[in-house]
């Protein structure tokens, strides 16, 4: 027979502090975060600080985006987290200078070791340079880097990363195009 997972083995491995934070995030973002109106980009700027995000100037984080760690948050300058973005935030999410993260798109840095019986969480950063665009309902996995002005088309799934100036579409996501900024 061949052996199966046992999730009653599965250990989470964050502490009472860092459920502490995730908990005090939730009655914040719940209360003060997602029922700011929406022009409100410096009042949730101000909140994402609070909990250790980097925020750059003239970042606009919307209301209904969905961050679950603040603190491993960085956004740039004048970036755009719009309304329904999942940030499963476990390792870092860093957003670049004018990028864009569009509607319901999912950034993604958290997955399972499927081949080990306790099934540990297997956390990696993403990165999104500066001038790149995710597209709505797009996925980016666990340790994807998008590249300057790289982007990803609506509803791919990128698990592998994107070269700068590069168009990516489907899923699993593959190569489109690369392209040049009109002057």
């Amino acid at each position: 027979m061949t052996p199966h997972r046992n999730l009653d083995t599965f250990a989470n491995r964050f502490g009472k502090r860092q459920k502490l934070a995730r908990l005090l995030w939730n009655i914040t973002a719940a209360l003060l975060y997602r029922t700011s109106p929406r022009p409100c980009h410096c009042w949730r700027r101000f909140l994402l600080r609070r909990f250790g995000a980097k925020i750059g100037a003239g970042a606009k984080p919307y209301p209904k985006a969905i961050i679950w760690a603040p603190w491993n948050l960085t956004l740039g300058e004048r970036c755009w987290l719009a309304d329904g973005v999942d940030c499963y935030n476990v390792a870092p999410i860093v957003i670049g200078d004018d990028a864009v993260i569009s509607q319901r798109a999912v950034l993604c840095t958290g997955t399972h070791d499927f081949r080990s019986p306790t099934f540990p969480l297997v956390a990696k950063p993403i990165r999104v340079g500066n001038g790149a665009w995710v597209a709505a309902e797009a996925f980016v996995g666990p340790g994807v880097e998008i590249g300057e002005g790289g982007i990803v088309g609506a509803r791919a799934c990128t698990f592998r990363d994107v070269p700068p100036w590069t168009i990516v579409t489907g899923n699993p996501a593959s190569e489109v195009k690369q392209y040049e900024m009109n002057g």
